[in-house]
Parts: C-alpha cells; sequence; structure tokens
C-alpha cells in the first residue's frame, strides 16, 4: 500500500509498510519541517520532474561504517600524493548542481530536481546539510552532500570531475567526522569496494536511533 501525503499534514506512515521496493508514500512537500521528520524516520525522498515527490524507506539499507571504509592501495597514493585539498561546507550550492549536473550510469537525466536543489540549500543554512568539497588547483574537483541525523551522515550525492575526487571526499568524511554509520541508502558496486554493506531497517533504525 502506498500512502497519499497532504502538505497541512506533516507526518508519514510506519516506514515498514513500504512496498517491496521501498516506495511508502506519494505527494507532501519538502519543506525542513518535513525532510528532518523524513529522515530521523528512515526516510528519503527519491523522485524525477515526471513524477510527484516519491518518500522511500527500503527493507535493506546501503551502509557503509566508517571504521570499516577499504581504501585502496591506489587511494592511498593519491591522498598522500597531497594533490587535492578537502574542505567541509564551503561550497555547498556548488556541489548540490554538480551533482545534479554529472551524469551517471544507466540513468537517464537528473532526479535531483530544481525544487530538490532548493529545499537542501534551505536545510544547509539551517545546519542539518553538509557538503564535503574536493579541490584542484583551485577549482572544484568533486565532492558529496547529505544531511546529518546525530550520528548518522544520510549520503545524498557525489560526484567527481577529476577521477577519484568523490572517492576522497567520502575516505575524508570517515576519517574526519564522528559519524557511526554514513547511510548510502542504495547499493552501487563501487561504494561495496570500499566497504558498504546491507543491513537491515531494523538495524539501521537501532543506530540512528541509539545514544551516542
Amino acid at each position: 500500500m502506498i500512502f497519499q501525503l497532504e502538505n497541512h499534514n506533516i507526518s508519514f506512515p510506519p516506514p515498514e509498510l513500504a512496498e517491496d521496493d521501498g516506495l511508502l508514500a506519494i505527494g507532501g512537500d519538502l519543506s525542513p519541517e518535513r525532510l528532518i521528520l523524513a529522515y530521523s524516520s528512515g526516510i528519503f525522498p527519491w523522485y524525477s520532474d515526471e513524477t510527484p515527490i516519491l518518500w522511500y524507506s527500503p527493507h535493506k539499507r546501503f551502509v557503509l561504517f566508517p571504521e570499516k571504509v577499504k581504501i585502496s592501495k591506489s587511494m592511498r597514493q593519491v591522498i598522500n600524493a597531497g594533490k587535492f585539498i578537502v574542505t567541509e561546507n564551503t561550497a555547498f550550492s556548488d556541489v548540490i548542481r554538480a551533482c545534479a549536473s554529472s551524469p551517471r550510469k544507466d540513468q537517464d537525466g537528473t532526479w535531483i530536481t530544481s525544487e530538490m536543489e532548493k529545499a537542501y540549500i534551505r536545510l544547509h543554512q539551517i545546519g542539518f546539510a553538509h557538503s564535503v568539497e574536493v579541490w584542484y588547483k583551485g577549482t572544484l574537483a568533486g565532492g558529496l552532500y547529505g544531511i546529518s541525523m546525530g550520528p548518522v551522515f544520510c549520503g545524498e550525492s557525489m560526484f567527481s570531475f577529476i577521477s577519484n575526487a568523490s572517492k576522497v571526499a567520502l575516505i575524508w568524511l570517515c576519517q574526519n567526522r564522528n559519524y557511526r554509520l554514513i547511510d548510502c541508502q542504495i547499493y552501487s558496486g563501487h561504494l561495496e569496494r570500499m566497504g558498504a554493506e546491507l543491513i537491515s531497517r531494523e538495524e539501521y533504525m537501532m543506530e540512528l536511533t541509539r545514544d551516542s
């Protein structure tokens, strides 16, 4: 059963009622209040310009425990070479726009709509959304952004204009911030090779809600 949300009622049905593909609800809005409630409940929006807002809560969550991140020998060489400079929260709008414009394998277009860009920029302005930027010779080369929910970083998207730049951003996040878990949401092969794994929704919610 897929639930219909109303703009005036900021609430969600229980996440465990999601469909097999994780789709839980449709409609509503992207107000800061609704987005914060969604992420704190293990729910996130994922849709395109051609559809209404779709809300997902997968039964299996693809996550990365920072202490388990796998850094290949070649990536260690890239990091140790020092050609990249990493910053945090210095160019959030540029990062999300780069993520939206970057082509994705097996995807036609982007799921980061202009409405989503504006919504996450608002979340950044009030301290919930964060970015990691990777620079090469003063130019933005890669990065990532996501939502901070206490001990969990809910990763939304990443991009690279130069090879390995997004991996540098993710490794930096693992090594320089005290998150217990990085939520990658949906399976991807390259993140699995970096140590990401599937856990149940129940395990994910325990990590999201337990005290630090």
